[in-house]
């Protein structure tokens, strides 16, 4: 249903440096273009009617080497558009292919964050696929359309990295590559719409996915800041005061530019853009120095990024760096081409533009590839003529525009010849200056480009919305459910909730069903996940709406069975189960279950009772310096898990996830592998036929042993604590 007071929007996008105002774009590899676009739609978007609330989820940075900006939990823009930063991974910056191991711990802290803002959002939206696997996760859990923007791909980059010789071995170690298009295939199997700044990045580069033709697809080219991009020629014309910051950040630049040419008044070839490979500033330099009529003619400024000392940067980075200098000392460049080493984004680079305008210079791009190209818009929009890589976004363009020239990047001469064309031609300039001005005026605004947004995103919750109805119940709505809810019934199963009188274990299910939207209902079981399930079905119990299985293995939610991803990150640490079963074959007194016993976390053995026998193998393991949670149940089953798993620690881990209070869960249960959740502050019920080994449990304030068997048991144990009343709020928590 699409809300009357307008839409909730989530975006996410999780790695590079992200602020409100004085963006460092070019720091690294991981602060560009996506960065800008992402900032300036939200802006542009909390500007809008349709629009209620819009969050935008980065990742908390606390670093001594960066701003303090980064470690500011909520940055307020404005009043419906926050920046909101979520720690994962530590604080410590990272690139983003680090990033991997940790999304599912943003994944599970933003729902932290949802529930306690309890506050869902209506789409979420995930920019690079970093930010799209946690958008995907959230969107599933919450029911809510996933929409999607690659803005780069995996498969297009591999390719052309393999056709640069590259290693794919080294390719996984240092960008985990294969990872990463694995992701973006799942992402287009679940996102209700993806949107693409150009036709061209559907056909060449989502076409190269196997799940390609699964979502829908929607062109909706990016804009620009008009009132700041404005033609070079209102500083001279115009009545309009400049602002002194802007003032200042012009005779800066005109400083800085100065500094390194030896004739200033020539005019400007500009460069900005990152210092990565596929930029293709080298091929630019060779051009420019292979030349000597250009050179004769125009002064070469590069901006490549921020920097303080190359020596410092990342590798890849260097090596663009490097090459740009050694390349400038080659030709004997000196006093003709400018590297400054840094430029304020807000108010320097629109004031660069123009500057190169006022000289009757021109903008490159030779990138190698260019999905979109927001620096020719913005160069174009000040009025200073472009020429570009003949591949992607600038096609489209230049095409729309009517201005520009587009080259061949690997071809210098013809990249020289095109930048000597526009410039010793006044008439093509002149033309080319002003259509670009007119016309990214009429295509590429940012008021259209929100319009255009929003009318999308009208369109993706109708088309939800039909999806949800047709549906007999929805699946992906646990979310939703889990976030409202603030008491939770956990038990058992075998011995427990199932083994007594039918009779009693429906009028049990009958009273959780009538009281379902004020309590959750769960299960924690020593079970196999298939096996759980098998033997509710057979019993006609519905399906649970979180199954804890496997002894605390694993996590699964509600009708959609999705097994929570951020459990099996958390418990998989310094976890190797055949390291560990290889150790065990010297212990000739258990036997491993049969293999549909045994998961990826969890190791099952049968051992008969006897003294020592669990220090023994508690020697074993820990002489080989495992670490490990051992669970030994009804003098036969003995469990090895990871050291972070168990059904206690899962029962703690929902409540930290969901903001469940652990005293307004009542978990309940009969034998040994059911200790460690009825412990602590949860509410427990031991049920009246319980296992011994549960029997010095009876000192515990916060455990009640009932009387009654099995769902009986169960029963007398919600009387006893009045865990309904309390749930409906007809008597506060304490009693």
């Amino acid at each position: 249903m699409i809300p009357e007071k307008g839409l909730y929007i989530q975006m996410f996008s999780i790695h590079g440096l992200v602020r409100a105002e004085n963006l460092e774009l070019g720091y690294d590899a991981d602060t560009g273009g996506q960065i800008k676009y992402v900032l300036e739609l939200c802006r542009t978007l909390s500007a809008s009617d349709q629009i209620r609330k819009i969050d935008l989820f980065t990742r908390l940075i606390d670093d001594k080497s960066y701003s303090d900006d980064y470690g500011q939990p909520i940055e307020q823009v404005n009043d419906k558009f926050r920046i909101v930063r979520i720690q994962c991974g530590g604080k410590k910056y990272i690139r983003k292919e680090l990033l991997w191991p940790h999304l599912d711990e943003f994944v599970d802290k933003t729902i932290i964050f949802i529930r306690q803002e309890k506050d869902i959002p209506d789409i979420v939206h995930g920019h690079y696929p970093d930010a799209g696997h946690v958008a995907m996760e959230l969107g599933s859990f919450f029911g809510v359309p996933l929409v999607y923007t690659g803005h780069s791909l995996g498969r297009s980059k591999k390719s052309r990295l393999l056709e640069d010789g590259h290693d794919l071995i080294d390719m996984n170690r240092k960008l985990k590559i294969d990872h990463r298009i694995d992701t973006e295939e799942h992402i287009l199997k679940s996102a209700d719409r993806v949107i693409t700044s150009t036709q061209q990045e559907i056909e060449g580069q989502y076409g190269m996915y196997r799940n390609r033709t699964l979502p829908m697809y929607k062109v909706i080219p990016p804009g620009i800041g008009i009132a700041r991009f404005y033609p070079y020629y209102h500083d001279t014309f115009s009545s309009r005061t400049e602002e002194e910051e802007a003032l200042y950040a012009k005779a800066s630049v005109v400083q800085e530019l100065n500094r390194f040419f030896t004739h200033p008044d020539r005019p400007l070839i500009l460069v900005l853009c990152r210092p990565d490979k596929r930029k293709n500033i080298q091929g630019l330099v060779k051009a420019y120095g292979e030349d000597a009529e250009l050179q004769a003619m125009a002064n070469l400024a590069i901006f490549a990024g921020i920097r303080k000392d190359i020596s410092d940067k990342e590798e890849t980075e260097r090596d663009v760096l490097t090459r740009m200098l050694l390349l400038m000392d080659k030709y004997n460049l000196y006093g003709k081409m400018a590297i400054p080493k840094r430029h304020d984004f807000e108010h320097e680079v629109p004031e660069l533009y123009r500057i190169a305008a006022q000289k009757r210079g021109v903008f490159v791009n030779p990138a190698l590839t260019e999905p979109f190209g927001l620096t020719l818009l913005e160069a174009l929009a000040c009025g200073l003529p472009i020429v570009a890589t003949n591949d992607g976004g600038p096609r489209e363009i230049v095409h729309n525009c009517q201005t520009g020239t587009l080259v061949d990047p690997t071809d210098t001469k013809e990249m020289a010849s095109a930048i000597k064309d526009i410039i010793i031609h006044p008439d093509k300039w002149n033309q080319f200056s002003k259509n670009g001005i007119l016309n990214t005026r009429k295509f590429y605004s940012w008021v259209s480009h929100a319009r255009s947004y929003c009318t999308e995103m009208k369109e993706v919750c109708r088309k939800y919305e039909k999806t949800f109805i047709t549906a007999l119940e929805p699946k992906q709505s646990i979310g939703k459910r889990l976030a409202k809810l603030d008491y939770m019934l956990i038990t058992d199963i075998d011995n427990t909730l199932l083994g007594g009188n039918p009779e009693e274990l429906h009028a049990l299910m009958d009273l959780l069903e009538k009281n379902a939207g004020k309590i959750g209902f769960a299960v924690a079981t020593g079970r196999q996940f298939e096996s759980a399930l098998d033997i509710l079905n057979t019993n006609g119990i519905r399906i649970p709406d979180i199954i804890v299985s496997g002894v605390g293995s694993r996590i699964s939610y509600g009708d959609s069975l999705d097994h929570d991803k951020g459990w099996e990150t958390h418990i998989s640490k310094n976890w190797d189960p055949y390291l560990i079963a290889s150790r065990l074959k010297e212990i000739d007194f258990i036997r491993p279950q049969e293999a549909t016993a045994q998961t990826a976390y969890k190791i099952s053995y049968t051992m008969a009772p006897g003294k020592d026998k669990l220090a023994r193998i508690h020697h074993v393991l820990t002489k080989n310096r495992f670490k490990y949670t051992l669970i030994y149940s009804q003098d036969q089953h003995l469990d090895i898990l990871p050291y972070r798993a168990s059904k206690g620690k899962a029962i703690r881990y929902l409540s930290y996830k969901w903001g469940l209070p652990l005293k307004n869960i009542l978990v309940c249960g009969d034998s040994g592998n059911d200790a460690e959740m009825l412990k602590g502050e949860p509410l427990g019920v031991v049920v009246g036929n319980y296992s011994p080994e549960l029997e010095p449990l009876r000192s515990a304030k916060q455990i009640y042993f009932a009387k009654k068997f099995h769902a009986a048991g169960m029963m007398e144990g919600i009387l006893h604590y009045q865990f309904i009343q309390k749930a409906k709020g007809m008597m506060p928590d304490g009693n």
